[in-house]
């Protein structure tokens, strides 16, 4: 793979388009401004060599092609997540001390979503692009190859980043998850999760449910339930439902990992419906150190990470490359892990064991 930081960065321009194509420049012109002037064929031909090279057209082509548009793309699944809410505080926060505004799209947890805000935002010519996540579609990461900005991703630890990615391992994070509820003496355990749906996908949350597994397994504890249920973004709504069927199908089950705090309190909330106590008879554990899950009955116990650093963090790398003045530690592609910690609170406990407890009683 070539150096993605390397000054030899060409971003494809309309010419390459042409030449791809076998068409002239006017005709290209014509597809992506007035497209009904061209016939099906050669727009569908025109169209399939944008898409092969990562062609974005520049809509601000009639401006100094030395200044900078100082706005970064900002691309977050939702806002409704608080810690990505935090994120983006954290990058303004620290982006406007050399007057650099974010400008933000959300791709709702779907791929195809994500590809289009990319395209819409290239053609504005952001000087740094920030996207959530390292799942991308193929003309995503197309173009984000050929965009001759940087390129962060947040919130992940890819093995090869497309240029840089500050953030963490959701897979450890499970593992760290499923050891601790192990390490209590819970053999019967589940996982709360989202399920692939029209609506998009959670990547981070399947890598933590990943590492989760893993670690039961590494446990001998392969035959152990593993459940995912529920829409994305996941939700209270989503936490209380799948802890409701986790129940119907596995009542003896002893601890529970949800993929988020939410669905955690929703998993907590269910459970004092139903009469059954947290920790003592089931210990529940959340991702994300939300703010309701320290103020639920029990508090939660939970993975946390620190949202806001995640931002400053891109945001300082970001401002030391606009101004070229990237440290020389700094080779791209790089991984920056800025990790987790485990917050032990009052939703788990050391297993309680049933024999011994019928046997006192008896």
């Amino acid at each position: 793979m070539s150096d993605k930081g390397s000054s030899d960065k060409r971003k494809p321009t309309m010419r390459d388009v042409c030449k791809l194509a076998g068409v002239s420049t006017m005709t290209v012109s014509r597809v992506l401004g007035d497209p009904e002037k061209v016939s099906p064929e050669t727009r569908l031909k025109v169209l399939r060599a944008i898409e092969q090279i990562g062609y974005v057209p520049d809509q601000n082509a009639g401006s100094l092609s030395s200044s900078k548009s100082h706005f970064v793309a900002l691309i977050l699944p939702t806002l409704t997540n608080s810690n990505f809410g935090d994120t983006a505080e954290g990058l303004t926060e620290i982006l406007g001390r050399a007057g650099y505004q974010p400008l933000i799209g959300y791709s709702r947890y779907s791929l195809d979503q994500e590809e289009a805000v990319i395209r819409a935002m290239l053609a504005r010519r952001p000087d740094a692009i920030v996207v959530a996540g390292a799942e991308h579609t193929k003309s995503t990461t197309l173009m984000l190859h050929q965009s001759g900005v940087p390129v962060i991703e947040i919130w992940d630890r890819p093995h090869q980043p497309i240029d840089i990615s500050v953030g963490y391992s959701n897979e450890e994070a499970g593992r760290l998850a499923a050891r601790h509820l192990i390490s209590l003496g819970h053999r019967k355990i589940a996982a709360l999760g989202a399920s692939e749906s029209g609506q998009g996908r959670d990547f981070r949350g399947e890598q933590r449910l990943s590492g989760f597994a893993a670690a039961l397994l590494e446990a001998g504890l392969s035959d152990e339930l593993v459940i995912c249920e529920g829409d994305i973004p996941v939700s209270f709504t989503h936490g209380a439902k799948a802890m409701r069927q986790l129940l119907q199908h596995a009542p003896d089950v002893e601890a529970v990992f949800a993929v988020s705090d939410l669905s955690a309190v929703g998993a907590v909330m269910e459970c004092h419906r139903a009469g059954i106590r947290v920790p003592e008879q089931i210990s529940i554990m959340g991702f994300g150190n939300f703010e309701v899950g320290r103020q639920c009955v029990p508090s939660l116990t939970t993975i946390s990470i620190d949202a806001q650093l995640i931002g400053r963090r891109t945001g300082q790398i970001l401002l030391d490359l606009l101004d070229t003045k990237t440290p020389a530690s700094l080779q791209r592609p790089a991984v920056i892990d800025l990790g987790f910690e485990l917050l032990i609170r009052g939703s788990t406990a050391a297993r309680v064991r049933r024999n011994e407890e019928n046997q006192d009683n008896g």
